[in-house]
Order: structure tokens, then sequence, then C-alpha cells
């Protein structure tokens, strides 16, 4: 039940890094989505056909540098040549698995590498994999040749990478020349980190060499957590016609590989330690994925934020300016004065109110050309305010987003945000329009009723309707200075105008109402605006919930590979350092001194 239980788990987990997606360009999505895809690809090529069967022939890949000699090496385990070898690089572009014919079934089927297309002859194909029967395999073995892991075409490393994820087994092919470099290190450490089972082989080692250089690669690999792994040295010699090296050469691999294969107990061994070690590497590196997954979504709410908070400051600054007499100056100010008159006239605003009445009515009723003027000026007035603050808000809100990695980007991909709409001042306008018919309705159905009706009429709606425009614009007493005296004197007068006409309780309400639908006005316009940096991050592909189902599949997979102790075995036994025999060593000197009249080794030429 246990296996059953993690191989659900493990199904969950490969479900959640399907889901993963990164759109936004921040530091480290790319790894990041880098990381989740591998993480895939390994379970679907190797965590979940090797949970399903464990029984499965051993896979065993031999991966390493450009020129390292490996498919010279497989052709010579096996005694024939099975992989091409040359001096043109890469050589091996579409992989090549060698196996007994009796094990053909596992490896023809998908249950193994599902996403490489199989092929029973040659072919430059790298997405395909080559499938070579050969008698004298042993059964239950499977070698595998990768392309070059340091490969200049980019699909063949990325194909030496899968491969060796999905080996149970590394042969790790390196030369005496190239030992230390760091891309073969990369993945070495790679394979200690997940505890994976790794035999080492030197290639191509100069006689002088055999004393020093296997030593000190066996160091390197005993201080980066290799040190149980079996290494074998392959003294630099001739090759035969057929390209392939003295058998006494790797007698020494063939023996261990053929005792891994006819070993059932040790074949489960290596299989339970590498196969937990590769579960457990995904336990380990999904939750950064995770962490990966919630950074986009912190920096989607940062964005969305930013916008947000643009546009309400400028709804706010707009509703505060229309408010606290800021447009009770200029132009406005000039046409209310027309439409009142001044001089005698504000002398005379603190006297009785039914003169002030009489003496306003009669310039209402007889100069509708001044409160033309006057609804004119006011709407000029808004629509720049309007403008302005939305233009602003435009402004601030691209800046926002440049300042930000993932904002670059989108801002590069709509770059029509970094300015309005060609219709915002348009719509601008017709928003401050709107608002004065709102404002002439409200005063036309407060002066239906009976109690007000006689003097509204007596000062007609469009003189009372602009009273209350200019009542809105000085509610909060935002005036200064001298302007208290004229501005706030307008002010008062357009407050008492109106009190005596509908009493002061529906004054206060009609101008809470005006004011309402004003702010409701300029905020659709502004929201219009807003609307299109929201829709281009309404497009980006972030579930908020992914990181939380990746999370989740990890705890699972963590429970269920407690109840799964069968894959929490010792590490399987390995050889000890294998040294060069001497009858090995001795032949590698003879050819040295003899003349060299076979073929070199193929691997030995570099491609220029």
């Amino acid at each position: 039940m246990s296996v059953e239980s993690l191989s659900a788990a493990l199904v969950r987990l490969r479900e959640a890094l399907g889901a993963v997606r990164l759109p936004l360009e921040l530091p480290d999505a790319q790894a990041a989505l880098a990381r989740a895809r591998e993480q895939a690809a390994q379970l679907d090529d190797y965590v979940l056909p090797r949970l399903g069967r464990l029984d499965a022939p051993l896979l065993a890949v031999v991966g390493g540098s450009t020129g390292a000699g490996k498919s010279t090496l497989i052709n010579s385990l096996i005694g024939r040549p099975v992989s091409a070898s040359g001096v043109i690089r890469p050589t091996t572009r579409a992989a090549v698995l060698v196996h007994h014919p009796d094990d053909a079934a596992w490896f023809g089927s998908a249950q193994v590498l599902p996403g490489l297309a199989r092929s029973d002859g040659p072919t430059q194909d790298v997405r395909s994999l080559q499938l070579v029967a050969e008698p004298s395999l042993p059964r239950g073995l499977a070698i595998l040749d990768a392309p070059d892991l340091d490969s200049v075409v980019a699909e063949n490393r990325a194909l030496a990478g899968q491969l060796l994820a999905a080996a149970d087994l590394w042969l790790f092919v390196t030369s005496a020349a190239r030992y230390a470099d760091a891309v073969p290190w990369e993945y070495l450490r790679s394979a200690a980190d997940r505890k994976a089972v790794v035999a080492v082989v030197l290639d191509r080692l100069p006689p002088a060499a055999m004393d020093d250089i296997p030593a000190h690669l066996g160091q390197m690999m005993s201080q980066r957590g290799l040190a149980d792994s079996p290494l074998f040295a392959v003294p630099e010699t001739e090759v035969d016609a057929d390209g392939l090296l003295p058998a006494a050469a790797v007698a020494p691999i063939r023996a261990w590989l053929g005792d891994v294969a006819e070993n059932a107990a040790r074949r489960n061994e290596i299989v339970a330690q590498t196969l937990d070690g590769a579960i457990a590497a995904l336990a380990t590196a999904a939750p950064q994925v995770a962490e990966a997954i919630s950074a986009q979504q912190e920096a989607l709410d940062t964005l969305r934020g930013d916008v947000e908070t643009v546009f309400a400051v400028a709804a706010e600054t707009i509703s505060a300016q229309t408010a606290d007499g800021t447009l009770l100056r200029g132009e406005v100010l000039a046409r209310w004065q027309d439409f009142i008159g001044t001089g005698e006239f504000f002398r005379s605003v603190e006297q009785k109110i039914g003169r002030l009445r009489d003496r306003l009515s009669a310039a209402v009723r007889g100069e509708p050309r001044q409160v033309e003027q006057m609804k004119v000026a006011v709407e000029s007035g808004l629509e720049i305010l309007v403008r302005e603050e939305g233009e602003a808000a435009v402004r601030r809100a691209a800046a926002g987003w440049q300042a930000h990695p993932a904002g670059r980007r989108l801002l590069a991909e709509h770059d029509d945000l970094g300015r309005t709409r060609p219709d915002f001042g348009p719509s601008a306008a017709q928003a401050v329009r709107d608002w004065q018919g709102d404002v002439l309705a409200l005063v036309a159905d407060e002066g239906q009723q009976k109690k007000a009706k006689a003097r509204y009429l007596a000062l007609g709606v469009n003189g009372v309707g602009v009273a209350l425009m200019i009542l809105v614009f000085s509610q909060t007493g935002g005036l200064l200075g001298a302007e208290v005296g004229i501005a706030g004197g307008t002010a008062v007068l357009a407050q008492r105008l109106l009190e005596a006409v509908f009493g002061e309780d529906a004054v206060r309400r009609l101008a809470k109402q005006a004011k309402r639908r004003l702010d409701e006005r300029t905020g659709q316009v502004l929201a219009a605006e807003s609307a299109r940096f929201l829709a281009v991050l309404d497009q980006v592909e972030i579930r908020p919930a992914q990181a939380e189902e990746l999370l989740a599949a990890v705890a699972e997979l963590d429970r269920a590979r407690v109840e799964a102790d069968r894959f929490t075995s010792r590490p399987a036994p390995a050889l000890p350092k294998i040294p060069v025999p001497a009858e090995l060593a001795a032949l590698a000197a003879e050819v040295t001194r003899r003349p060299q009249s076979g073929p070199e080794r193929s691997e030995d030429v570099e491609h220029a």
C-alpha cells in the first residue's frame, strides 16, 4: 500500500509542476521555470515508470564531456560498434540505448523516456532514441550513450541532462585532460546531492600519469560527496580496426557492470538508492518553485496596488479640489461675478435676503447669456482639472511599473500604457457636461415641490443650478487670504440664495448629492484609464492557488515517503577505487614505445 500512496503523491506533484506558470519577468523566474520543467520531466522519464516497475532492467547512462570517449567506451564494452564515434563534434546526436533482446519490451514502449521517439537505426534526430538489441549484454542491464554535456548544440546539452536524470546508474566518462572541468562537476555534484549511484571512468590516461591523476581525481570525488563511487582508469592506448579498445582496458568496467546485472539484490539496492534520492531531491526542490510562484503573485499584487493607489490619489485630488474653493478662481470666478454683478452687489451681501433675492432674480431673468457663460466656465475649469489629474495619474502609474522588472516588460509589450487614451479628453468633457445635467435635474426635481415652486420659478433652473455648482465648489472652505473676501463671498451668496429658495436642510442635501455625482462622474473617467493597466495584469496567467497546490503535493509526498520505507535503504555497496592492473599498465607502456601502426582513437582528435 505504501508504494501506491507514494505513486499517487508523485502523480499529484507532477500535475502541480506541469501547471506552473511564471509569466512575469522577475529575477530567477526563468531558472525556476526550468527547474519545474526538469522536475516534471524526471517524474515522467524515470521516477514514475521506475516506481511502477521496480523489477525492470537497470538503465546505466554513459555521460560526459565532448571527446571524452563515451561512444568508444560503449563499443568496447559491447565488443562491436553500436554507437557512432568520430572526430566531428558533436558525435552523438541522438541517444543510443543498448539492451538484451529479452528486455526489448521495456525499452521499446513509452514506459521509459516517453518523450523520445524510438528508432531501430542510426538517426540524427535529437528527440529520437536508437534501440540496439545486443545478446552479449547481460539481461537486466541496458547501457545508454548520451550526447555531450557541454555540446555546442543546446538541444544536445538538454537531452544529456534529461537522460542522466532518467538513469538508475551513471557511468560518468571524463578524460585525463579534462577531469577538472566545471561542467562535468556540476552534474556530478547534482548526482551526489540526490544520492544517485555513480561510477566514474577516467579515460585516455597517459602512462606517465597513472599514479598522480587517479589519486587527484579520487580526492576530488571524496571532497564532493562521491567517496563511495567506483573510479576506473582506462589508459591511453591504440584502438583496433573497428575502433575498439583492448579488452584488458575495459575488463574492470565490464566486470563491475556484469556483477551489477547478475546480482539481483545489488541491482535492487542501486535502484532503491537512486530512486529514493531522486524523490528526496524532488521534495526538496519543489518548494523553491513554489517560492517563485509566490514571488510572481506578489509582483502582480504590487503592480496592481501601484495602479490602484495612483488613480485613487488622483480621484481624491479631484474630489478635494472640487470642494475646497480651487475652482472659484480665474474664469469661473469672473463669470460668476458677471452673472450676479459686482461692486454694489457685494456691498449688499449682508443686507436682507429678500432684497438680495429680488435683485438676483432680476439678474437671472434678465441676463440668460451670463448663465450660459457661467456654465461654460465651470465646464472648462472642471475639464482641465480632470484632464490634468488623469494624465498625471497615467504617467505616475507607468513610472511605477518602469521601476519594477516585471512592469518594465509589460510596458514594453503595451507601449500605449504610458499615455492616456485618444478619447480621454472628450470623455472628461462629456463627464463634466453630464454632471451639469445632473445638477440641473436635481434642482428641477426639488423645485417641483409646492413650498419652493414660486421662488424656484422666479430664479429659473439654470440660475439655481449655477448657484448649486458654486456651493459644491466651496464646501470645505479651502480659500485663503484675499480669496475669502471675494470667492468666499460668492459662495456665501450662493448658499443664502439656495436656502431662500429650498430651505437649509434641502440645500445641504442637494449639495451632498451634487458632489457625490461629480465624484462618480470623474471617477468613471479615471477608472477607464486605470482599467487599461488592470486589464494587462488580468491577462497574466498566474493562479494564486498554484503555490499552495505545489506545497500541498510536497507535504503529501513527504508523508508517503515515510510510509514507503523500502526506499530508505542504505547506499548500494560499491567497489573500492580500482587501480590500473599491472599487466594493463605494462600494455599501455608497451604501446607508447612501439610505432603507431593501428588506427588512432577517434576521440583524440578534436574537431576544429
